[in-house]
């Protein structure tokens, strides 16, 4: 017998995990999470929304199958999301096997876990736009998977996963194909966070220019706190499925970058420079999803293209919170 109202959120001091945990609050779920860190130390993202005293936090990997398998056995949730992982496509490369082991034996944990319990919840995972690689037109739920990187490599082993146990045993799993989504709550490694962060350094007199890889590069970005609503939504469905989350526009980073030093009455020409140590081994160089089916079913479709995101992410950083 499992909690109906009670969420489970593997990552939950990420973007996304504290997005969902704040939504998922509103909707009057008892909310538990889990990090792999000192829960003091890594709950910022709880703390930077307001919602750390409502939010339990567990310590545990999802690496670990025996600390998985404890905290989902004790709390027996209604609903289980499995965010937790290595998210950065760059740092993949400096660290594959991290990247892969905390993806796909994660989700692997997770998912033998609830079925050695035998536990009627919802599973939600947390897939990537990565899988597809490059995407010359909009990638759908039936596109195959093309991955380019460790990360990508490891999302679609995982999607597979989820989509062989929902097969296999009947469980009730399903994975979003997420695109770029962001939020002042992006690491600074992430490059939306570096240009909208060497902007207002610019600007501010605190630096002159600013280190990019390529600008050529065309992504599909769109905004966290949206994209975690599709999450909770897909597990409200009679049967489980995968969606794609997009916002069906791509934009270059060049774009991107423009549009950051604008809001400033910047030339980015004159202060951003490219520079071939920071390219990646390989890159996707068209990144774009078909969003339709996540609103034909879930009524869902992004609100936030790429102009007023940059708008937002700079507000939220000269802010210094969102």
């Amino acid at each position: 017998m499992t909690n109906a109202a009670v969420a489970l959120i593997f990552g939950v001091t990420g973007q996304d995990g504290a997005y969902l945990a704040q939504h998922l609050l509103g909707r009057g779920y008892a909310v538990h999470g889990t990090s792999r860190a000192d829960t003091r130390a890594s709950a910022v993202n709880l703390l930077r929304l307001a919602i750390a005293d409502r939010v339990t936090v567990h310590s545990a990997a999802v690496q670990d199958f025996t600390a998985v398998r404890g905290v989902i056995g004790a709390l027996q949730p209604g609903e289980i999301y499995i965010l937790a992982a290595q998210s950065s496509v760059g740092l993949s490369f400096e660290q594959p096997a991290e990247t892969i082991n905390s993806i796909t034996a994660g989700t692997l944990n997770v998912l033998e876990a609830v079925r050695q319990l035998k536990l009627d919840c919802r599973i939600f995972h947390a897939s990537s736009g990565e899988c597809f690689g490059n995407t010359p037109s909009p990638a759908t739920e039936t596109s195959p998977f093309q991955p380019v990187n460790p990360y990508g490599i490891a999302k679609a082993a995982a999607t597979w996963l989820v989509a062989n146990y929902r097969d296999a045993y009947g469980l009730f799993a399903c994975s979003a194909l997420l695109f770029n989504h962001e939020s002042a709550l992006r690491p600074i490694r992430f490059v939306t966070r570096k240009i909208v962060k060497g902007a207002i350094d610019i600007a501010h007199k605190r630096a002159e220019t600013l280190e990019l890889g390529s600008l050529t590069i065309a992504r599909d970005w769109g905004w966290a706190p949206e994209y975690v609503e599709a999450m909770r939504s897909m597990l409200q469905q009679d049967q489980p499925a995968d969606f794609v989350i997009a916002t069906g526009v791509s934009s270059t980073l060049r774009e991107f970058v423009a549009q950051a030093f604008a809001h400033f009455g910047l030339d980015w020409e004159r202060h951003v420079i490219s520079k071939s140590a920071e390219f990646r081994p390989i890159d996707v160089m068209v990144s774009v999803g078909n969003p339709a089916r996540a609103r034909a079913a879930l009524g869902w479709s992004a609100k936030t293209t790429m102009p007023d995101l940059v708008h937002r992410l700079i507000e939220c950083e000269l802010a210094s919170q969102c």
